[in-house]
């Protein structure tokens, strides 16, 4: 059977992911599915870059705002709902585009199988939160070092949830969860993907972090934070530790001048895109574009369009 089209657009925060798969989703009847773990959550707009009404352009998103942030929500739960939505753009004949930053999302959505579906340890679950709890986040991080350390590399010690989890895998089968991801890309993917990544000059792009967190701030990020708090979600949410959110609830809470939170938020969302950037680098079949070399937007999706009509196979 003939597989179905897919575009994945990726790369790290800041890059221009969102204008870029506006352009192609228009140009090519397309409608966009995001890949990013923050833009699941109601409520929480400008801290994560949601594109407002009037930037989207009448292009259909899906996979945003389909969960409060007090709710749990797991990869696999990611993936069965991105691959309905999928399905439901193939079967209105429209070109589903996947667009965003959480690597994971997307691996679930290329492979026909995902390791999360593998079983669990409720007690060596709570054990670890326990621990995390008593011992501190870092020890938990430094344990899966010690088992995993390219699984510990790419995640925060602060993702407690997804630490303990790698932990958990690694505890049920013996095996570190990056060796299922590199069983993983041994196999097949589910579509036909035309995949591309976007990168710049590293200095420009940590420039373009720091700006738009000033931007973020100009907007009201502290207001939007402000109102999760009194709609009663707390710091100690997965929601909550997203970037924007903890180091202003640190600001609100009086453990640092806004001068400080600023400072920490800019800092940390730029280690952030440096994780990024080495988890995509080692993905296989990404065509990667650095923005700088086009004289302009224009060029850039003009060369973006060419390369997914070329790859896909669609015909001028």
């Amino acid at each position: 059977m003939e597989k179905k089209p897919l575009v994945v657009i990726v790369g790290p925060t800041a890059v221009g992911k969102t204008r870029l798969s506006i352009e192609l989703a228009k140009a090519l009847n397309g409608e966009i599915v995001s890949a990013d773990s923050m833009q699941i959550y109601r409520y929480m707009d400008i801290g994560t870059a949601k594109p407002t009404a009037e930037e989207r352009q009448g292009i259909p998103h899906h996979m945003m705002d389909i969960i409060d942030p007090g709710q749990e929500f797991s990869v696999a739960e990611y993936q069965r709902l991105a691959t309905q939505a999928i399905d439901d753009i193939h079967s209105r004949n429209k070109l589903p585009i996947v667009v965003g930053g959480t690597g994971l999302y997307i691996k679930s959505l290329l492979y026909p199988m995902n390791f999360t579906d593998a079983s669990y340890d409720q007690e060596f679950r709570k054990e670890l939160q326990r621990q995390a709890e008593t011992m501190g986040k870092e020890y938990l991080h430094k344990k899966l070092q010690a088992v995993d350390p390219k699984t510990a590399a790419r995640l925060h010690p602060n993702d407690v949830r997804r630490v303990i989890r790698a932990l958990e895998v690694y505890h049920l089968t013996g095996k570190p969860m990056s060796e299922y991801n590199q069983e993983l890309e041994k196999m097949d993917y589910k579509y036909n993907v035309a995949m591309i990544g976007l990168t710049m000059d590293r200095a420009k792009l940590y420039e373009r972090i720091n700006q738009r967190v000033d931007e973020m701030i100009e907007k009201g990020l502290l207001d939007e934070v402000k109102q999760l708090l009194d709609r009663g979600y707390t710091r100690d949410m997965i929601s909550m530790q997203g970037l924007g959110y903890k180091e202003l609830i640190d600001y609100l809470q009086g453990r640092v001048s806004l001068e400080e939170a600023i400072y920490i938020l800019k800092r940390e969302t730029r280690r952030y895109a440096k994780r990024q950037l080495t988890w995509f680098r080692a993905q296989k079949d990404i065509a990667w574009v650095d923005v700088d070399q086009f004289e302009s937007h224009e060029a850039l999706a003009e060369w973006c369009l060419a390369y997914i009509k070329e790859k896909l196979n669609i015909n001028p």
